[in-house]
């Protein structure tokens, strides 16, 4: 029924929940949630619990929305994955890397990239914040807006390679 690549992978993930769960509240394994920890892994765009369904579905065909709901939001309490929400979008994202860092999120394509920016500066912007705040403040979420490099190509006639659309 399951092809041995497919154990593999599910098999890989196993270890992945519990390394990663370690330190977090404890999960027990099912191989739908290993599919869905695989899937994010392999991806860096921050898909959509939507988007994790429609690729899961695929291996798993009698899934329904709501648990892969269910399972994301899991994996998020448990700190296993990163739960992200943008107000421009009003829908929630998934990231696998739960490392601190900063997100782009593109007004023209609703992409969400991670920004390769040092993010050492956090407990400066922490510190500032509380000099003239009188209640306590834990952390800071801060994204950044604007244009991704793939909607300004093809605002410019180009395509993802860089060259134009009419080139040969």
């Amino acid at each position: 029924m399951y092809g041995a690549c497919r154990r593999r992978i599910l098999s890989a993930h196993t270890d992945t929940l519990q390394q990663k769960g370690r330190g977090y509240m404890t999960m027990k394994y099912s191989r739908q949630r290993a599919a869905i920890l695989s899937f994010l892994q392999s991806r860096r765009d921050h898909p959509t619990a939507e988007l994790v369904y429609s690729n899961v579905k695929e291996s798993f065909p009698n899934i329904s929305l709501g648990t892969v709901y269910r399972n994301l939001n899991q994996l998020a309490d448990a700190g296993m994955i990163a739960k992200h929400s943008f107000g421009l979008l009003g829908i929630d994202h998934f990231d696998y890397n739960t490392s601190p860092h900063y997100h782009f999120v593109c007004s023209s394509c609703s992409a969400v990239i991670d920004l390769p920016m040092a993010y050492s500066a956090v407990s400066e912007i922490d510190a500032r914040a509380a000099e003239n705040f009188d209640g306590r403040i834990q952390e800071h979420r801060l994204y950044f807006c604007g244009t991704c490099r793939n909607c300004l190509d093809r605002e410019s006639g180009k395509n993802h390679t860089g060259l134009l659309e009419n080139s040969e």
